[in-house]
């Protein structure tokens, strides 16, 4: 598992522990241990030396019209999550108090290393996070009505994406990668149902596919499965048997079933506990 991976698997069962919203990535109790992971520079393991600067990345400050929350989540002894609230609306009908910012100390060093953006009504917009902890941004997220939509990673820790993520729907649809750090994708991958389906690859490095390479069993399912579904239609609209004198009819038709669909990331409704900043 990759380090982004592991970064946002621990987030997110620390979000959950800590109560929040089910669709966030982000953590609010760091690292399930602390002693062991890295320490983002000039931070410190010991909450009476945390820093005062904290690296914020929540645009809060001299701004009284905004509410803020400062929590601690499971295992720190100090506050680690910060949550930026504003109201909307002009009357009493329309007002109400939205999450706008949330932002998170996941290893409990005294640094903000994670924070996510939200808009008037809650969904998710954009995450940025330092998953390794060197004080440098790796990670940039999108969404799109509080879904995912792209996912960048700066893989060779350089200062700029090297892996850009797609979605549909909330699946993995397709991802471009720079192998050679000249800031243009190289290898192009193709997700079929979340599941990689074909790869192209550029051996030269001039921007042209090279060699596809292809999972010959995913292409044989996806064959077989629009074979089925085909056979199904024709099926379906095929004339009905002559029925016996008394006899009820009946057509055996396909169906066709379609699933799929993820939750939204909302915004807390209200703080537990505010201070005017």
């Amino acid at each position: 598992m990759s380090a982004s991976k592991r970064f946002h698997a621990i987030a997110w069962l620390a979000l959950a522990a800590c109560g929040a919203s089910a669709g966030a990535m982000a953590g609010c109790g760091g690292n399930p241990d602390p002693k062991t992971a890295a320490v983002t520079p000039g931070g410190s393991k010991d909450p009476s030396k945390w820093p005062r600067d904290d690296k914020s990345m929540c645009d809060w400050r001299n701004k009284p019209e905004l509410e803020v929350s400062e929590t601690a989540g499971p295992g720190a002894l100090k506050p680690n999550v910060r949550r930026v609230f504003k109201t909307f609306g002009d009357d009493a009908e329309t007002r109400h108090q939205t999450l706008i910012c949330r932002e998170i100390d996941t290893n409990l060093d005294g640094i903000k290393d994670v924070v996510r953006t939200f808009n008037a009504k809650g969904e998710a917009q954009h995450e940025e996070a330092d998953t390794n902890y060197d004080g440098k941004i790796d990670v940039w997220m999108n969404f799109v009505g509080g879904r995912l939509a792209e996912e960048d990673e700066d893989a060779n820790h350089d200062g700029k994406p090297d892996v850009w993520k797609y979605y549909v729907s909330g699946q993995l649809s397709r991802i471009k990668r720079d192998r050679n750090g000249d800031g243009n994708p190289d290898v192009w991958e193709i997700y079929t149902k979340g599941k990689l389906e074909r790869m192209g690859v550029d051996e030269s490095f001039d921007g042209h596919v090279d060699r596809w390479n292809r999972d010959e069993q995913v292409r044989a399912q996806a064959e077989e499965e629009e074979r089925k579904a085909q056979d199904a239609m024709l099926d379906g609209g095929a004339g009905e048997p002559t029925a016996a004198p008394g006899a009820d009819k009946f057509v055996d038709s396909g169906a066709l079933g379609t699933g799929g669909g993820a939750a939204k990331d909302a915004g807390a409704k209200a703080p537990p506990k505010t201070t005017k900043k």
